[in-house]
């Protein structure tokens, strides 16, 4: 028990990066309730330990969706979970949002991601978390939308906005129909991150890197992959794993495929994630200890993984200098 409790100390106290972060599943009941003005039931927020798909992991997102469809709920909602990240000691992070999804007549694409970056740069003002946003462009979108937003985003490079993702259901959008679209991303010099197998198929994540992706979200199909695990060592690709969020949405059959101690060992830039803090109710420390706890991660391997992350962070190299002499 005593040997628990060091463990969860020594884990709170760390100095910790999240690089896959969605803003929408990670705003705080409180942050919630005030904005609907009533009453919210964890229930609606939160998946339990009994999730049974992905599409019920999903259910979660329309109160928080609801909550940044203008300006100011943007701004409270970014400032909000850099709040919740400072609670644990988080000292750098990237936010991950798709500003299509807060569009409306009242609120054009510029206005989405500037009013995001304000609340960002509130918290690091108030917090010192340094922090990158993340401009997610959708699988369900048209070519001609992600493009006028990765144009958009584009102009906020340097000044907040730190790289493009490739979000939604893969099995329907498989990552071969979106070349052209990272194509368009590498000449507009934006770097990204793809979500690319967290489920089944390998060939999103081997499309993904060949597209010029600089991170895998998630990359649990590269499971048994060797070749393609040594590959993306080769090349340093940082891997985004959200352990919990995972396990909640059946990424994988159950808690002992669990691929990090393979990916690992096969000298992957393995980073860990929350995914979504307020749907998988979790925090950065809830994951480290869950992966000690069941993966017999050592916690002389936490540090490295912060420094695997600080490596493929989205970040200049003055921000890396800062954020590397709190890791040490």
């Amino acid at each position: 028990m005593e040997r628990e409790e060091n463990i969860r100390d020594n884990i709170i106290k760390l100095p910790k990066i999240e690089l896959h972060c969605h803003l929408d599943g990670s705003l705080s009941r409180e942050f919630v309730e005030k904005r609907l003005g009533r009453t919210v039931q964890e229930a609606e927020l939160s998946v339990s330990d009994d999730c049974t798909s992905l599409a019920q992991y999903l259910e979660k997102f329309d109160l928080p969706g609801q909550c940044i469809q203008d300006e100011k709920g943007l701004e409270g909602a970014a400032y909000d979970v850099l709040k919740g990240m400072h609670r644990e000691n988080v000292v750098y992070a990237e936010i991950r949002f798709a500003p299509l999804l807060s569009e409306n007549e009242r609120m054009s694409c510029e206005r989405v991601i500037e009013a995001a970056l304000k609340g960002l740069e509130r918290g690091k003002k108030e917090f010192g978390i340094e922090y990158g946003l993340i401009v997610c462009a959708m699988r369900h979108h048209s070519e001609e939308q992600n493009r006028r937003m990765l144009h958009t985003a584009r102009e906020f490079l340097g000044a907040g906005v730190c790289a493009a993702d490739l979000a939604g259901a893969e099995v329907p959008y498989p990552m071969s129909g979106f070349m052209e679209l990272f194509k368009y991303a590498k000449q507009l010099g934006l770097p990204f991150t793809i979500h690319a197998g967290e489920c089944g198929n390998a060939q999103n994540i081997i499309d993904a890197v060949e597209a010029g992706a600089a991170r895998i979200g998630h990359g649990i199909a590269m499971r048994g992959h060797g070749d393609l695990e040594r590959q993306l060592s080769a090349k340093g690709i940082g891997i985004e794993l959200c352990p919990i969020s995972n396990l909640q949405t059946k990424a994988v059959a159950s808690a002992d495929e669990y691929p990090i101690r393979e990916f690992l060992d096969a000298g992957l830039k393995v980073t860990i994630n929350t995914d979504n803090r307020t749907v998988s109710n979790t925090t950065l420390s809830k994951e480290l200890e869950f992966i000690e706890k069941t993966y017999g991660i050592r916690e002389e391997e936490l540090p490295l993984m912060m420094k695997n992350a600080l490596d493929v962070a989205f970040a200049d190299d003055a921000v890396k200098e800062r954020i590397f002499r709190q890791l040490v």
